[in-house]
């Protein structure tokens, strides 16, 4: 994904930094989200004219079990095990699922959809760039922000959606209350395709970052879910500002949007383990 279609950070300017393109079938019970993650320590030579950073940077991902795990099963992104975690928990994705991806490139969070979706799922993505082709799955190239995003995806994805998902960041421009209020323009951009496509009953994912949600748009979020929760998914870095809002239980457009979620939504973050 690039900014725009879906910003960029936590995926590479917008893509979930990929490992490979080859996708890899498994059972529920033996698939990304039962992986461990302990991690696994690795030296990485100093080469000449290699920054500190750089080095940094590569030393972590050398030491990153879901890097490699990622590899080992085909998943385009480390990524695929946050959307695994959260899905072994909240039950995201079932069987003949309709899914939408928004800022979808690499493909890692579309290939975890296919995979758990199955034969009978329909997974549609978009975003800024093109996405390498994946059997399950159809990609479109466009901005989440353009009005006739949500019509593309509706005509693409031939029903209602059962998940509307965003793993999209703003690119970070090193000022915290800066990336914290593009990042949450990107989650309203989001929910506004979420609440043009989602049956009923149907749930939303997305990224924020620490500090949760705008109170505003929390609010909007519990006038038309359910159930609103914050979540930080084991495999998403310690260190990371990364959180994800889910909300589950769609009311439906034509819902009474005065009533009162139950239960409300959570302050903390829960651990998707």
């Amino acid at each position: 994904m690039s900014p725009g279609a879906g910003g960029a950070g936590g995926k590479r300017g917008g893509t979930r930094g990929g490992t490979g393109s080859r996708t890899q079938r498994t059972r529920r019970g033996t698939t990304a989200g039962e992986f461990s993650g302990r991690s696994l320590k690795k030296k990485v030579r100093t080469a000449k004219g290699r920054s500190t950073s750089s080095s940094r940077w590569l030393q972590r991902q050398l030491s990153d079990p879901y890097v490699e795990e990622a590899q080992r099963r085909g998943y385009r992104a480390r990524s695929a095990f946050k959307l695994a975690q959260m899905d072994d928990k909240l039950r995201l994705i079932r069987r003949g699922a309709r899914v939408v991806d928004l800022g979808a490139a690499p493909g890692s969070w579309s290939q975890l959809a296919v995979e758990r979706a199955g034969a009978d799922g329909h997974v549609v993505g978009i975003d800024l760039e093109e996405v390498e082709p994946l059997a399950g799955a159809r990609f479109l190239v466009g901005d989440v922000r353009e009005l006739e995003a949500a019509e593309r995806l509706r005509s693409a994805l031939a029903g209602p959606a059962d998940l509307v998902m965003s793993d999209m960041a703003a690119a970070a421009t090193g000022h915290g209350p800066t990336d914290h209020l593009r990042t949450m323009a990107l989650v309203e951009a989001a929910l506004d395709i979420a609440e043009a496509l989602l049956a009923p009953g149907g749930a939303f994912v997305a990224k924020v970052l620490q500090g949760g949600t705008e109170a505003g748009l929390l609010a909007r979020l519990k006038r038309g879910f359910k159930k609103v929760q914050h979540v930080k998914p084991p495999a998403s870095r310690k260190d990371s500002a990364e959180l994800y809002v889910v909300a589950t239980g769609f009311r439906g457009a034509g819902a009474d949007r005065d009533e009162r979620p139950e239960p409300p939504a959570e302050d903390a973050p829960e651990n998707a383990t």
